[in-house]
């Protein structure tokens, strides 16, 4: 009896820790404290072009849809969609911003044309402040 309770036990203990460590290192969790602490943030599934990625920046919150493609090479991911999910949180933005947001987009997708969602394309294309 004595040696099932441990068993038990050891197991409990596995469990909860095996638990710890999947929520330490869940990307998600990590995009969330990014968004509270209004950090920089690059949330996505690089091998799964089905699911959208996620920005936090500044306090402002980004989607961006991905459409795959052909290139002269292979199968890419050639076309990406982004809007941000509040637009009073882009108070503050410049175009600057944007700029770095699409160098970082680039890092993971070379071949892909960004087109940004109004009312950051008005911006993109003006070239002012938001």
């Amino acid at each position: 009896m004595a040696l099932i309770i441990r068993v038990i036990v050891i197991a409990v203990i596995v469990y909860l820790f095996y638990r710890g460590i999947r929520y330490l290192t869940d990307p998600k969790r990590k995009l969330d404290e990014a968004y509270e602490q209004e950090r920089y943030y690059f949330y996505d599934d690089v091998k799964n072009v089905r699911k959208n990625f996620f920005i936090t920046y500044k306090g402002a919150l980004f989607e961006g849809e991905k459409y795959m493609g052909t290139t002269d090479r292979s199968f890419e991911v050639v076309s990406i969609f982004v809007w941000v999910k509040d637009e009073a949180s882009l108070q503050g933005f410049t175009r600057d911003d944007f700029l770095f947001l699409e160098k970082e987009i680039r890092m993971s997708y070379p071949d892909a044309d960004i087109n940004w969602k109004n009312p950051i394309e008005q911006l993109m294309k003006k070239g002012g402040t938001a």
